[in-house]
Formats: C-alpha cells, structure tokens, sequence
C-alpha cells in the first residue's frame, strides 16, 4: 500500500524550514520489531513563530488545534498508525496540511437581519395554536 508523495507548494518554500520532525518508538503490540525501529513520527510546528502564516491564520489554526497545541504556540502531532517510518511522517505531514488548509478559510461574517412581518405572524400564529393546545389539558371546569 503506497501512499502517494505530498505535492504541495507549502513543502517546498521556505514554510518547510518551520517544521522539525522526530522519530520515536511507536506503542501497541509489534513483537520485537517495535522494540528496535523507531517508526513513529512526531512532527512539531511553531505557529506563533511562523513567518509565512497571516496573523488570522495563526489565531483560527491556534484554535482549531486544540489539545494539540503547546503553551508555547507549537502545534504537535504524532503519527504512528502505519509500521513504515516514510508512510507516518507522510500522515503527519497530511494531517497539519489539512489544519492549515482548514485553518484558512475565512469564516463568513454575519450580517444582522430582521425578521419579516410573515415570519412574525406565523410565529404568533402557532404560539397561539399551542396554547390553545395546552390549555385543553387541564381539568374540566365544573359549570355548576
């Protein structure tokens, strides 16, 4: 199962010098062989110290990464899902793609609206039919 290269102008700028990988030894079950190859990869990326990121793309990246971001500003992200070292580091490179794609899209602005005079009068009208509901459910009144 051969994933296909990251082809992505971000890697090949300057941007690629603002991020370190390292391998480490990966947990879960793998017999002796995850005793001796270091096939995990921790990839780190220093948001607050990135020179080719806006600031509004640092401050809804800082956001988005969540649990996965340090109080220094460096987002960390360990793959170990795959037993080759290459396939790992090419998740961990994926998935702080994806934040950064994700990351920069600008969320729309909302723009205040008023409710139109159909759209109060429904309201009304079903505030009314409810109660009128409701209020059937009471006892019967003794007309004595």
């Amino acid at each position: 199962m051969d994933m296909p290269r990251i082809r992505d102008p971000w890697w090949l700028g300057p941007a690629a010098a603002e991020v370190s990988e390292r391998a480490a030894r990966a947990s879960g079950p793998g017999g002796q062989h995850v005793n001796k190859t270091s096939t995990a990869i921790e990839l780190r990326f220093d948001v607050r110290g990135s020179l080719s990121l806006p600031d509004d793309v640092k401050a809804r990246l800082e956001t988005l990464a969540g649990g996965r971001l340090t109080q220094d500003g460096v987002i960390v992200l360990f793959a170990q899902e795959h037993r080759s070292q290459e396939l790992n580091r090419q998740a961990a490179r994926e998935r702080l793609l994806a934040l950064l794609r994700q990351a920069a899209i600008r969320p729309k602005t909302r723009r205040a609206t008023r409710p139109t005079l159909a759209s109060k009068i429904k309201r009304l009208d079903s505030k009314t039919r409810r109660s009128g509901v409701k209020g059937l459910r009471g006892r019967p009144a003794d007309d004595d």
